[in-house]
């Protein structure tokens, strides 16, 4: 079985569903994570009645939201967007951490690619430096593990 190396995989999302799941905590920074990935998601060829986006509160919350779509079974990847950028509390270890952890179980439970773009920044500006790419990121590894993960069945 031969794997392919970064820069020769072809991304082709035509066919796939994708779900989304976005915390609205930071909204000016997960809008544009979501923007970004949206776009690039259409570029890669997913169809707009593919892709399921739902919001929920914060970056705590986007593993349960994860979990209920995994539940469906219809999805070939999942998408986490949020943001969590540190203060001056014990707060943001926490956030990012637990989110972190129960993401990567959604993933290994349900046995379905997430995409994992919560951001975890030290300031505002390096949010806004990497929330573009990313959200576009995002959506290729979507699409790269689907297809992946569909090959190795």
């Amino acid at each position: 079985m031969q794997y392919a190396n970064k820069g020769d995989v072809e991304l082709d999302g035509k066919g796939l569903r994708i779900g989304i799941v976005q915390a609205r905590f930071n909204a000016d920074i997960t809008d544009a994570l979501a923007k970004a990935c949206r776009d690039e998601l259409a570029a890669l060829g997913v169809g707009d009645a593919d892709i399921d986006h739902v919001r929920v509160p914060g970056a705590l919350e986007v593993p349960v939201a994860l979990q209920g779509l995994a539940e469906r079974n219809c999805y070939h990847a999942l998408i986490a967007l949020g943001c969590i950028i540190r203060g001056e509390t014990y707060h943001f270890e926490l956030v990012a951490n637990e989110s972190g952890a129960c993401v990567s179980r959604v993933a290994l439970d349900y046995r379905i690619p997430i995409a994992n773009a919560i951001l975890t920044t030290e300031n505002l500006e390096q949010a806004v430096a990497r929330q573009s790419e990313k959200g576009r990121d995002a959506a290729r590894v979507a699409v790269e593990m689907a297809r992946l993960l569909a090959s190795l069945q």
